[in-house]
């Protein structure tokens, strides 16, 4: 392990659902030390013990670094998690997001800071919120005006306008693949998972039915990965890459519809959950060119929130 003693500068633990992820960090952002734990989500944390569980990742760090700052985001920070830190209003900058931080202080007296989600309340019909992806835009910048798509579970297509987060729409595609690949006729025809490459001459047949489709129509393309099978098109082992590149397309065709981009524009795709690849891949189908993030960008992000604490306690 490299020196930490003499380079950490903070701590940063991107908790989810699911998981929880740790990375020691020196001032700039480089990655000193990271630690995984799967089981480590919120949803596996019994009896409120959020910190215990915090500094079994985290303590052996900190007993050789002593006091750094923990910055602290994602689920733990909603309703179900450790401390509910109410969500930011768009539009959003870093220090509108430092604004809206909670602190604890750890047992050995380094600062826990809670970073907050951020809302957009002109949403319709009801306010759109995100935890944790707004890190990861401030990570990838606010200085271009850009629309920025961020895969996963609940993907979301954000607006950066004059230097902060001005809007944002949440797609529940990654749920919606989930539910129809394991609880549907598409789990049943498709078999049991199959590890390995992705089939992409499927999974772009799946994204040019709809982008070539004058008004594509997901309720109806869906049962096409049945219909496929039984005309001898699609194997059963490549049924889920043909539903994923269904599914990702409609959801560029959805964002199209609501003014997310036109033909033409440049978008950036951030997000570090595997599907950065596969969304890269439907964007020319829709006219796009592409920018992809850096893995890095929720390290950078929670880094330049927390180094707008001071400005914003003043202001």
């Amino acid at each position: 392990m490299p020196d930490i003693e003499k380079n950490a500068h903070a701590i940063v633990v991107d908790w989810g659902t699911t998981s929880l992820r740790a990375y020691l960090v020196t001032r700039k952002g480089f990655v000193l030390a990271e630690k995984e734990t799967e089981s480590g989500g919120i949803q596996f944390i019994t009896n409120g013990r959020f910190e215990e569980s915090l500094m079994e990742a985290v303590g052996g760090w900190l007993d050789r670094t002593g006091k750094i700052p923990v910055i602290a985001l994602g689920m733990v920070t909603s309703r179900n998690g450790w401390v509910e830190v109410p969500y930011a209003p768009c539009p959003a900058d870093a220090q509108t997001l430092a604004k809206g931080t909670m602190r604890r202080t750890l047992p050995n007296g380094s600062d826990l800071i809670f970073l907050p989600g951020l809302t957009d309340p002109a949403a319709s019909p009801f306010p759109d919120v995100m935890r944790g992806e707004e890190t990861q835009i401030v990570g990838f910048g606010l200085a271009d005006d850009i629309t920025l798509v961020l895969p996963g579970t609940h993907s979301k297509w954000a607006r950066v306008a004059d230097g902060a987060i001005a809007s944002f729409q949440t797609f529940v595609t990654g749920e919606l693949y989930a539910l129809l690949t394991k609880h549907s006729f598409i789990a049943r025809s498709a078999g049991g998972a199959v590890d390995g490459a992705a089939n992409w001459d499927d999974f772009n047949r799946g994204a040019r039915l709809v982008a070539e489709s004058r008004t594509p129509v997901l309720l109806s393309q869906l049962f096409s990965a049945r219909t496929g099978m039984l005309a001898g098109e699609l194997r059963a082992q490549d049924i889920r890459d043909y539903v994923s590149g269904l599914i990702i397309a409609h959801e560029f065709a959805q964002a199209r519809e609501r003014g997310w981009f036109v033909s033409g524009d440049h978008i950036g795709i951030v997000g570090n959950d595997g599907l950065n690849e596969r969304y890269a891949r439907v964007a020319p189908l829709f006219g796009l060119s592409a920018a992809q993030g850096a893995d890095d960008v929720v390290i950078l992000g929670a880094l330049e929130i927390a180094s707008n604490l001071r400005t914003a306690v003043e202001n």
